[in-house]
């Protein structure tokens, strides 16, 4: 299904991004997860590349796995880093006759060893050129772009900032999908400076809750940028053991999604890293069985 028909519909929406597994062992435990998320009927799901496009391949194998063994919506990562237009214009092509309808187009993270993005010859500086790229080639595609909440790591100048998301939409996107954060006050601004700015389509709130202090270390590099708030970093600190930051983490990102919903968010995209237990544990603390729950009218109590 089309991304813009999804996000037509009653809201809020839920979603869950996995990356491609690299080993056998590691395809069986994503595939295990996706079994145990599917019963939640997600909106969608989405799959990632690799830092600076490394999982291309495995990628593609994955999104067109999943579209044949599942009924799931799937949106593919599609981003600029060392591809040339033609060979875009080849996955693109691919996608199409598999009927994968939907692609997040980013810019993308250079490759690592790599400190700065470098276009690619023949290719884009920027994801609006690769989202223009996709509607002129293949208009009747779903394009979903990212905002930053707490700001761009490259862009200092929240202003300019802004304007490159809304170049990307005007370009073409049906909706926005954010990078993490853990104050949803943030989020809220960034809303307001996105309906300022005359940005117009669905925004979708990234949410990755903590599961190990070595994770959160991870999320620190994998999110430059990202602002952890004093109250969390003190619960990971008192946890003692990962058993306890993982009930830390889920109950803060249960408390996020819980005041979202309530804020009328447009959806909620959950950054699974391929296991199924935190989704459902933030599920089953808001005492649902699957997102449809979510998207019911409130039960007057009197």
């Amino acid at each position: 299904m089309h991304i813009a028909e999804i996000l037509s519909q009653p809201a809020p929406h839920f979603s869950f991004e996995f990356f491609p597994p690299k080993t056998e062992d590691s395809s069986k435990a994503l595939f295990e997860s996706i079994k145990e998320l599917t019963p939640l009927k997600p909106s969608y799901v989405s799959v990632t590349y690799g830092a600076g496009g490394s999982t291309r391949q495995l990628t593609q194998d994955l999104i067109v796995r999943l579209r044949k063994e599942t009924q799931l919506t799937i949106v593919s990562h599609l981003t600029c880093v060392g591809a040339r237009r033609e060979e875009i214009h080849e996955i693109l092509t691919k996608y199409n006759e598999n009927g994968i309808q939907n692609i997040m187009a980013l810019r993308g993270d250079p490759p690592k060893g790599q400190s700065q993005f470098v276009q690619t010859e023949n290719g884009f500086a920027y994801a609006s050129e690769l989202v223009a790229f996709i509607k002129e080639h293949f208009p009747n595609m779903g394009v979903g772009v990212a905002g930053f909440p707490e700001g761009h790591p490259a862009m200092p100048n929240r202003l300019k900032e802004i304007d490159h998301l809304k170049a990307k939409v005007d370009a073409g996107a049906d909706y926005i999908c954010t990078q993490l954060f853990f104050e949803n006050r943030d989020f809220y601004d960034f809303c307001e400076r996105c309906e300022i700015a005359g940005i117009k389509v669905p925004i979708i709130a990234g949410i990755m809750p903590v599961t190990s202090r070595k994770g959160f270390a991870r999320m620190a590099e994998l999110a430059l940028g990202a602002r952890f708030p004093a109250k969390l970093l003190r619960a990971v600190s008192r946890a003692e053991d990962d058993e306890y930051v993982e009930k830390v983490g889920i109950h803060w990102a249960t408390e996020q999604v819980r005041d979202l919903v309530d804020r009328n968010v447009a959806g909620i995209h959950f950054y699974t890293l391929n296991r199924s237990k935190p989704t459902l544990k933030i599920y089953d603390s808001l005492g649902i069985t699957s997102s449809d729950s979510l998207r019911r009218a409130p039960v007057p109590l009197s």
